[in-house]
């Protein structure tokens, strides 16, 4: 095979468009991965929308990517990887392994982080090429469809719940059923929380208990967040995953005492928390980044042993920009995914 496909944008903000290039070769310490699937992922937009500095055009961005490795370049595999393995690439693709957090073995926040679409092109395509340390192994009784949001959408729910100060038995409160709020009420209840969803409308009460969720708080009722979160007795952590920062500021009163709310949803807006709400309680607000390969692969392993998938649309790699559109408008239910098979 001499040549593949990509989607492909020009400029920032521009469509896709499908076009061939030449097959190319992993260097040392790479791997060239024949996808399978690639989730579109929000974070998307950053890139193609060029909203982060160092982004060129033309753009393949992507990086929720399952497929097969299908060539190895010199030391790969000294790693222990094969031809034919199935694995994954999420939003960390890869690091520096020099800079101070590398040092300290806190790969996810390295300062050079390689991100797939960003560092190198991403999975809105047939073939990329990735670095060993970015790969995760795909259980056989996956699908690669649903792996590649697993490799973005799970890992940062599923880390975000597992690294919290919740134990099996607290409450803890996803905030929001969509793209990761169903990913995450099924991790918590799966991980022994007791566990509330919180969301707009009655009507997603019985989807969240399909979902999971014990507890069902709706956020336009006459009673607040808050009060809502107090009169189950206060959440030990509220796992924040909508981007709108008003509704995730309106969690905070319902923790308990020293209760944690971990934010994962992005949202240029800043939250509205004094220091008063904090300091009394001794409550704690962090974000909290997605995860690396071994915890996508932790991820994937927890997913097949409770039989928890993401719920998703998936489409021909062709057509990429419908598909790219579909995630923005929010219409997806609830994670579109690209597929070349």
């Amino acid at each position: 095979m001499s040549a593949y496909t990509v989607a492909q944008v020009t400029e920032a903000g521009g469509p896709f468009e499908l076009v061939e290039r030449e097959v190319p070769e992993p260097g040392p310490g790479h791997v060239r991965i024949a996808v399978e699937a690639c989730g579109i992922c929000h974070s998307d937009a950053l890139f193609v929308d060029g909203a982060l500095p160092g982004v060129r055009f033309p753009l393949v961005p992507g990086h929720e990517i399952a497929g097969r490795i299908d060539a190895l370049g010199a030391g790969a595999a000294e790693y222990g990887w094969q031809v034919g393995d199935r694995v994954t690439v999420g939003w960390f693709g890869g690091s520096c392994h020099h800079c101070t957090a590398c040092r300290q073995g806190d790969f996810i926040v390295c300062e050079h982080l390689k991100v797939p679409g960003w560092a190198y092109d991403g999975g809105f395509a047939e073939r990329t090429v990735a670095p060993v340390d970015a790969l995760a192994r795909i259980p056989d009784t996956l699908a690669a469809s649903d792996a590649g949001p697993m490799a973005c959408a799970g890992v940062t729910v599923f880390n975000g719940l597992r690294h919290s100060a919740a134990r099996p038995g607290d409450l803890v409160a996803v905030l929001g059923v969509g793209g990761l709020g169903h990913l995450a009420v099924q991790y918590a209840a799966a991980m022994g929380f007791e566990t509330a969803a919180i969301a707009r409308g009655a009507d997603k009460a019985e989807f969240a208990a399909r979902l999971g969720a014990r507890h069902y708080v709706d956020s336009t009722a006459d009673t607040p967040v808050a009060e809502a979160l107090q009169a189950l007795g206060g959440a030990k952590v509220v796992l924040a995953t909508v981007g709108h920062s008003a509704a995730v500021s309106e969690t905070v009163d319902g923790l308990t005492h020293r209760g944690e709310l971990v934010v994962i949803g992005v949202s240029p807006e800043p939250l509205a928390i004094s220091p008063l709400q904090l300091i009394t309680g001794a409550k704690v607000v962090r974000g909290h980044p997605s995860g690396t390969a071994e915890d996508v692969q932790d991820t994937l392993e927890f997913s097949a042993l409770h039989g928890i998938r993401p719920m998703t649309e998936v489409v021909a790699l062709a057509e990429a920009d419908a598909a790219y559109r579909r995630m923005l408008s929010g219409a997806a239910r609830f994670r579109m995914v690209l597929t070349t098979t």
